[in-house]
């Protein structure tokens, strides 16, 4: 695995950087404010081949993979405009259709994935499973007399479904041979009959809402199912090292956004006649952040490169730590930042305050750290289990 940056990944980089600084955090307050999706961005991005980035070329994608995609979200994150549904649509839905969906699925779902026509929701969260995947109460069974499946359960915190064309749903089918129940996909298309959201209110504001999703023996065709039946946790955790890998990235760009701003400040706020960042009780902590936050772009490179390599397991491990070191340093980085600013860190004027309740959701989701602790100290450590 290479430490330095390749010049297409620089080059890519830069090019991001661009787009984002033509936006920026402006931009994406304001269609927060006014309740919309960011379109004009989304389809500038996905014009500039940065969406499908990931995907096969045959697909219209650029061949890359999540090393590429997890670049484009960091720089527009670190211009202060991030896009969350980068994470759902082309990383997690995009690489488990283009892994393991049929000819028809990915003729019907990889090219407008790549082109932004067309987004994808990933509905795993249950009120009652949590971080488990193992207790997702959510079935399918085969109706006997046409071969459709009937999808029954409950999802919660699912982003952007009021926007997405359908929805990626983790749910569980039986065992013909064992009885027990085994995790499987299915695309959900939006308008599909039984399949209900409500949208949860958050305090965090977000231009992507949060939604419950109430499945009702929704009737899916045979072809809905992605890959095969007994694939079981192969499929699922191919979308979910992505998943992880991206939410680092996200949360670095944050981080990497806040300490500009916090920096910017530090040189030309001047007290007693000297910059505030001339003394080192505000230039170190600021060293800090920005040492871990490079850090975290390590373990994510990492994680990418395994990713992208198909090394699933080694991928796991990674990414996962590069998930816990990336929302350490974002909230560490953004909480700095605040403090930098003092009561200006609080005003709207300088756009951090809100940053302090987005950073919490790097520590939170989309797995928490005390469940990637969990992870490290079982599976790297070898240490029992508590549970």
């Amino acid at each position: 695995m290479p430490v330095i940056e390749s010049e297409e990944h620089k080059a890519l980089r830069a090019a991001v950087a661009a787009l984002g600084a033509k936006y920026g955090r402006d931009y994406l307050t304001n269609a927060v404010s006014s309740g919309r999706h960011p379109a004009e961005l989304w389809a500038e991005a996905a014009k500039l081949g940065y969406l499908g980035v990931n995907l096969p070329e045959e697909y219209g994608g650029g061949g890359g993979g999540v090393s590429e995609l997890s670049i484009v979200l960091e720089e527009l994150g670190a211009a202060g405009c991030p896009l969350l549904m980068l994470v759902v649509s082309p990383a997690i839905c995009g690489t488990v259709i283009a892994r393991f969906g049929t000819g028809e699925q990915k003729r019907e779902w990889l090219p407008a994935l790549a082109d932004g026509t067309r987004t994808m929701a990933f509905g795993i969260t249950e009120p009652d499973a949590g971080s488990n995947s193992h207790r997702i109460t959510t079935t399918a069974r085969r109706d006997p007399a046409s071969g459709d499946w009937l999808l029954t359960g409950r999802k919660v915190f699912v982003s952007g479904v009021d926007t997405a064309d359908a929805t990626l749903v983790v749910g569980r089918t039986e065992d013909a041979r064992t009885g027990s129940l085994k995790p499987c996909l299915f695309i959900v298309p939006r308008d599909t009959d039984g399949f209900q959201r409500h949208a949860i209110d958050m305090e965090l504001q977000a231009s992507e809402r949060q939604f419950e999703l109430v499945l009702d023996d929704v009737r899916l065709p045979a072809g809905a199912l992605v890959g095969e039946e007994d694939a079981g946790l192969l499929q699922l955790f191919a979308g979910l090292n992505p998943e992880r890998i991206m939410g680092a990235a996200f949360a670095i760009g944050m981080g990497r956004y806040a300490l500009a701003r916090a920096v910017e400040y530090a040189r030309e706020r001047t007290v007693w006649k000297v910059p505030i960042g001339a003394h080192q009780a505000i230039a170190h902590p600021l060293a800090q952040a920005h040492i871990e936050l490079e850090l975290a772009r390590l373990m994510m490179q990492k994680a990418a490169h395994l990713c992208d390599a198909g090394d699933d397991i080694g991928a796991g491990e990674a990414a996962n730590m590069a998930k816990y070191a990336a929302g350490e340093a974002c909230v560490k980085a953004v909480d700095q930042a605040v403090h930098t600013l003092g009561g200006n860190g609080l005003t709207r004027e300088y756009g951090l305050a809100s940053l302090i309740t987005a950073a919490r959701v790097s520590r939170i989701a989309p797995v928490s750290r005390e469940m990637i602790l969990n992870y490290v100290s079982h599976q790297t450590l070898g240490l029992p289990k508590s549970y």
